[in-house]
């Protein structure tokens, strides 16, 4: 290093190169760090530039070529350890042969900036050294992708200086530096953006559910007893088909809704918009159930005000609301937590009686279970793993088995049998009963060829047809498709069914009756007595066998009640060209009491509980 007035001591030049690489090492450690923002890695180089080069001043400029200025962006001042000094933003004319030199070299080294041939020797430059007392420079342009963005200017004062060219090497890394820093700060503001509009709705500018669902994840904490967790409210807008086939309109409408909820809601929730026409809100309070449920009404009161208003729209908007409470989750889950919101939200609208519904943890786990019910017994009709057994029905006259009553069974995984009444109202709600049916009439009508005859006549065969299977139009042609395969005599079939599918539309019942009696099969009225008993429909309606429900043949012969019901119910029916069978026989008693009262046909587990085809052969094949 050339010595003079005010120069740093004499220093190796190796050991020199050595201390300004630890500089640049030590310094990069430091501001390339994630929590190092632009601002504070441009004061920090700055530090370490004046210690390690052992001046007072060092200042980044930003250049304006269009211009032809520079601004001051960030000063240093080492001896009084000072960032930004009042008045640091001053201005300086970016002309003649220092700007040239900026798009050329590596660094501008000016060891006097009052010698006349000077890069810096312009007029604008000189009055900016006066106050500054500047007596040596070492620029360094800050470039980055081919740009000029701007200048660092590492300022001797006092005296003039020799810079080495050590010092050099360092104050250009020292612009690299800062390049460098513009150029994490300039990617990190596009991975902000990208993170932004991938977290944002962009109609609305509301978070998003995948933003949404990072907030409940954080939120999310170990729950403990008496405390609520976290809260979901999920608002869903029913918009009219009028609006919504305007996609314009239906823009405005949610944009407008998201204004009102913003304004509304504040800082006090974190709202988001999580599908087409709904929003969610995460309160940023734990709130007992009282207070959630005025949030939501508040918030459906807030939003059906603002859609009144809409012009020739001929049905208004809907608000529903649900709230799901993080306390009901089995484990913490965001996505569960924001579905069971959901899933209430559309119990309140499926309902039609209640604007609002509150997640019910009991309710949601019998649904999941219904669900995999469900699956399970599709899964086992494809199998092959249902089955059916028969219950037998006696003559009380003498003792024959005279006809059986198919009963639908489920062989589970583990070989249990499962009773249909403990899947069949899934079955019907689900639809999959109209196959179930279809296949346990033809199954049925196989298995009842193989029973022999007493005196040249079989037993009868009972399907049960749910409600769903009656008021399907492919009935009439199952019914025929079973008798054609099977080859069963259609008079040896009786379809059971119940009052109440019967009388939801007597004249639609009263017509499909009389298509199966054209057929020669026979219809028998289950369960008589347990519906609304209405005794005009066994007029109306051509019924060949009434079966009086278990509940009336519980009580005899002690009951006097279902005594008199039995009684009166055999003679009307033996009036009317009736057959009467009785379920659910359990003892010899009911079965005496019943014959007394009339009744011929009985089944019930006195005589044998529902057994499988051979088994029933079997026992009952020889007669009794």
């Amino acid at each position: 290093m050339a010595a003079g007035a005010g120069s740093p001591k004499q220093l190796d030049r190796g050991a020199l190169a050595r201390r300004h690489n630890h500089a640049l090492v030590a310094m990069g450690r430091r501001v390339w760090s994630e929590d190092c923002t632009l601002e504070s890695a441009i004061a920090l180089i700055c530090e370490i530039a004046a210690d390690t080069l052992e001046i007072e001043r060092v200042n980044v400029w930003r250049c304006d070529h269009p211009a032809g200025r520079m601004r001051c962006i960030h000063a240093y001042e080492r001896s009084l350890r000072r960032h930004n000094p009042p008045g640091f933003e001053e201005e300086l004319p970016l002309v003649g042969a220092y700007a040239d030199q900026l798009d050329d070299v590596r660094v501008i080294d000016v060891a006097d900036v009052h010698v006349g041939d000077s890069p810096a020797a312009d007029d604008g430059f000189q009055a900016y050294f006066e106050r500054h007392q500047v007596q040596s420079l070492l620029d360094a342009p800050i470039r980055s992708q081919g740009e000029l963005l701007g200048v660092v200017c590492h300022e001797h004062v006092g005296c003039a200086r020799m810079w080495t060219p050590e010092d050099q090497a360092f104050a250009g890394s020292i612009g690299d530096y800062i390049a460098a820093a513009y150029e994490i700060s300039r990617r990190r503001e596009v991975e902000s953006r990208l993170r932004y509009i991938e977290r944002h709705d962009p109609e609305t500018n509301l978070p998003n559910r995948d933003h949404l669902l990072e907030v409940a994840h954080i939120a999310l904490r170990p729950m403990h007893e008496q405390d609520n967790g976290l809260v979901v409210v999920h608002l869903q807008l029913e918009i009219p088909p009028e609006v919504a086939g305007d996609d314009a309109d239906r823009q405005r409408l949610v944009a407008d809704a998201a204004e009102r909820l913003r304004d509304a809601l504040g800082h006090t929730a974190t709202l988001a918009r999580v599908r087409e026409d709904a929003f969610a809100v995460i309160p940023h309070r734990q709130l007992q159930e009282v207070e959630a449920l005025a949030l939501a009404e508040r918030c459906i009161d807030l939003l059906q005000a603002g859609f009144e208003p809409l012009g020739d729209a001929a049905h208004p908007v809907v608000v529903s609301a649900g709230i799901a409470f993080s306390r009901d989750l089995v484990a913490p889950s965001a996505d569960a937590l924001l579905r069971n919101a959901e899933n209430a939200c559309h119990r309140a609208r499926d309902t039609g009686f209640n604007r609002c519904e509150v997640f019910d943890a009991d309710r949601h786990r019998g649904l999941l279970e219904r669900l995999r019910t469900e699956q399970a017994l599709r899964e086992a009709f494809a199998n092959g793993h249902l089955l059916l057994h028969y219950m037998p029905e006696i003559d009380l006259r003498d003792g024959t088995w005279r006809s059986a009553e198919a009963l639908l069974r489920w062989r589970d995984e583990t070989g249990r049998i499962i009773p249909a009444s403990e899947f069949i109202e899934i079955a019907e709600t689900s639809g999959l009963i109209v196959r179930l049916g279809r296949w346990v009439l033809l199954e049925a009508c196989c298995a009842a060829m193989r029973w022999p005859a007493r005196d040249g006549v079989a037993p009868l065969l009972r399907v049960n047809v749910s409600a769903r299977q009656f008021e399907q139009a492919g009935l009439i042609n199952d019914v025929q498709m079973a008798l054609a395969e099977s080859h069963l005599p259609p008079e040896r079939l009786c379809l059971e069914l119940t009052e109440t599918m019967l009388l939801r539309e007597q004249d639609a019942a009263a017509r499909t009756l009389a298509r199966i009696r054209a057929l020669g099969v026979r219809v028998a009225l289950d369960d008589f007595g347990s519906g609304y008993c209405s005794l005009s429909y066994l007029k109306r309606l051509p019924i060949d066998t009434l079966k009086i429900d278990r509940g009336f043949v519980a009580g005899l012969p002690q009951d006097h009640a279902d005594l008199a019901i039995v009684r009166a119910v055999s003679q009307l029916a033996n009036s009317l060209g009736i057959d009467v069978v009785a379920e659910g026989v359990e003892t010899q008693s009911q079965a005496d009491c019943l014959r007394d009262c009339g009744v011929q046909g009985v089944q019930g587990w006195l005589y044998s509980p529902a057994i499988d085809n051979e088994a029933l052969i079997a026992a009952f094949g020889a007669g009794r």
